[in-house]
């Protein structure tokens, strides 16, 4: 079993790395070197917009610069740039999707919800970039109303084609993976996390919405933690 000296933690769309603060504080104080990359996707340059492959190339290179090995830990759409990249570096031990995409090649976010926009996607006028509607009920159900206004405030336009393109590489085929079912997620629908979960070595669960990392960051850290074991 290789040592685990590292915690790469991915966003998922329309967030940015500080929404991982509570996690990323705690595993810091354990010792742990934590990376938590920015996905160029989300809140893109209007005239240059991120998309799948800019973020996969933000993971690599994020773990590129990691110490020793390295457990990954990808929220909703951050499984899919993981998934494209992680097992390409040799730096990863161990993956944990957190009710996140685990997509196989050939796949993209659109195709695997069916191919239509949710009605709580909002189009800009360009076509390029989308914002969530509902964000309060959709991500943050079981959080405080203090941090889901805050989290509200800072989500970000997200860049269109990020959810289009289609995945070349499926690293969960190659490396041992976790998937966490987030029992009260309103964003993705609890028979998608489960159907996808079967792709996965191992499956936990947790009672809460699809951010985990505000609502519950003590159990994430304790499930980062048994990836670490698990090697």
């Amino acid at each position: 079993m290789s040592k685990v000296d590292s915690v790469v933690l991915v966003h998922g769309a329309w967030h940015g790395p500080a929404c991982w603060s509570q996690v990323a504080c705690r595993l810091l104080g354990s010792g742990l070197d934590v990376r938590v990359p920015a996905l160029p996707s989300a809140g893109p340059d209007p005239g240059r917009p991120g998309d799948l492959a800019a973020d996969a190339e933000a993971v690599r290179a994020a773990l590129a610069e990691v110490p020793g090995k390295a457990v990954v830990v990808a929220h909703s759409y951050g499984g899919l740039p993981v998934t494209e990249v992680a097992a390409r570096t040799g730096k990863v031990a161990h993956l944990v999707y957190l009710c996140a995409f685990m997509l196989d090649a050939g796949e993209s976010l659109l195709s695997a919800i069916g191919g239509q926009d949710p009605p709580w996607w909002v189009t800009s006028a360009d076509g390029r970039t989308l914002l969530p509607e509902g964000a309060r009920d959709v991500f943050y159900n079981d959080c405080t109303d203090e941090v889901a206004a805050a989290a509200v405030a800072a989500l970000l336009p997200q860049a269109r084609a990020s959810f289009t393109q289609p995945l070349s590489a499926a690293a969960w085929q190659e490396l041992p993976s976790t998937y966490v079912i987030c029992e009260r997620d309103n964003a993705v629908p609890v028979f998608a996390q489960e159907a996808m979960s079967r792709r996965a070595r191992r499956v936990r669960r947790l009672d809460a919405s699809h951010s985990p990392f505000l609502s519950r960051p003590d159990d994430v850290v304790a499930l980062v933690r048994d990836a670490i074991a698990a090697g």
